[in-house]
C-alpha cells in the first residue's frame, strides 16, 4: 500500500508575510486530512527570511486540533538546539492531547545559519555534535518513560505519561543518520530533496542493519520528494521555475521570499547559478499527475519504500493546492 505524505516548510511568498505562510501551513494541513494523505509533518528553521517555520511543536498542536485523521508531527525538531528532556516534554503534551496521531521527527542539521545556531544554544554546557546518537537515545527513554535505573536521570518523568507515545523518525540525508536509526531502532526518512545522490543505497542499508527496539519491531522508511504537479507539464515546469531562483539564492548566500515565476523569468542567471540549478534538478519530480506518479513509483522501487513524504513549493497558493490535490487524485486516496 503506497501511503503519501506532507512536509510543510511554511514558505514565505514573494509579497507575502511571515503571518500568510503560517495561515496557509494551516489551510493546507486542513485539505491534506480530507484528501487523504497519510501524516502532515512540520519543518523547522530560524531566522530565514523564507521559511516562517521555527517552531513546529506549536504548529503541530495547531495542525492536530484543525483535523481529524491525518497523523501530525515534527519533520523535524533539531534536537542539537535542545534538551531531550525538553523536546520529551512538548511531544508528551501533544500525545495526551492527541494519542496515537503524533510523530517526533528528529534532525540532526541546524535549519539555520551558524550565528542563528550559537544564538540558539547560547550559554553554557552546549553539547556537540558528537553527542548526537546518545542525546537520541536519551529522548527515546523520555518519551517512553523508559529510563535505567542506573541512569544518571532515573526517576526524572517527560509529564504527562501516558499509556501511548509518539512515533520516533530520524530524518536525514546522509548514511551517518540512517546508522543511528538503524542503531537505535526507529524510523528513518531520508531527505531525497536534500541529496539525491546514493539515497537508495543508504536507506536499504539501514533496513539490512536494523536493530528491533522495544519500540519499533522492524525497520519503516520513507522518502522526502519535491514535488510540482500541475494539468500540464508546461504549466509545472513553468511553476517550478520559482524553485530554481529560489534553490540558487540560496546556495550563494542571498535568503529570502519564494519568489514569483515572474521574477524567475525576468533573473538573468549568472553561471554558476545556473550549475547550482543544474545540480539541483534531479532533487525534484516536476510534471503532470500520472508523470509525477510514474517517477514517484520508480523511486519507491529503488529504495525499497512505499512512502513518500511529498514537499511541494509554488508561488501561488493555489498552485501549491492543486499540485497536492491532484497528486492524490493521481494515488486514489480517499
Amino acid at each position: 500500500m503506497v501511503l503519501l505524505s506532507v512536509l510543510d516548510q511554511s514558505p514565505i511568498r514573494s509579497g507575502g508575510s511571515g503571518a500568510d505562510a503560517i495561515r496557509e501551513t494551516l489551510l493546507l494541513a486542513e485539505a491534506a486530512d480530507r484528501l487523504g494523505y497519510h501524516r502532515y509533518w512540520l519543518a523547522e528553521h530560524h531566522s530565514s527570511g523564507g521559511l516562517a517555520g521555527s517552531s513546529p511543536e506549536v504548529l503541530i498542536g495547531q495542525v492536530a486540533a484543525r483535523t481529524s485523521r491525518i497523523r501530525v508531527g515534527s519533520g523535524g525538531v533539531m534536537l542539537s538546539h535542545y534538551s531531550a528532556l525538553k523536546v520529551a516534554e512538548n511531544f508528551r503534551v501533544l500525545e495526551t492531547l492527541f494519542p496515537g496521531r503524533i510523530d517526533l521527527g528528529i534532525g540532526r542539521a541546524p535549519g539555520s545559519d551558524g550565528r542563528t545556531a550559537r544564538a540558539l544554544a547560547h550559554g553554557p554546557g552546549a553539547l556537540g555534535l558528537e553527542h548526537f546518537p546518545d542525546r537520541i537515545a536519551e529522548l527515546l527513554r523520555f518519551v517512553h518513560d523508559d529510563v535505567e535505573p542506573d541512569h544518571p536521570f532515573a526517576g526524572v518523568h517527560a509529564m504527562p505519561t501516558g499509556p501511548t507515545a509518539p512515533e520516533l523518525w530520524l530524518l536525514g540525508s546522509t548514511a551517518e543518520s540512517a546508522s543511528y536509526a538503524a542503531y537505535l531502532g526507529t524510523a528513518f526518512s531520508f531527505a531525497h530533496f536534500i541529496n539525491s545522490q546514493g539515497g537508495a543505497e543508504v536507506v536499504r542499508a539501514y533496513a539490512a542493519s536494523f536493530r528491533p527496539s522495544p519500540y519499533l519491531p522492524q525497520p519503516r522508511a520513507s522518502i522526502g520528494v519535491f514535488v510540482v504537479c500541475a494539468e500540464t507539464d508546461s504549466e509545472a515546469r513553468r511553476l517550478a521555475k520559482s524553485r530554481d531562483l529560489f534553490i540558487a539564492r540560496l546556495y550563494t548566500g542571498q535568503l529570502g521570499p519564494y519568489p514569483s515565476v515572474e521574477e524567475a523569468e525576468a533573473h538573468l542567471y549568472t553561471e554558476h547559478e545556473l550549475a547550482i540549478i543544474q545540480h539541483a534538478r534531479p532533487r525534484s519530480i516536476v510534471g503532470t499527475p500520472e508523470a509525477v506518479k510514474d517517477r514517484l513509483l520508480a523511486l519507491g522501487a529503488e529504495y525499497g519504500i512505499d512512502e513518500y513524504v511529498v514537499v511541494t513549493i509554488t508561488h501561488d497558493f493555489g498552485a501549491r493546492f492543486r499540485s497536492y490535490e491532484l497528486l492524490a487524485r493521481a494515488f486514489g486516496l480517499s
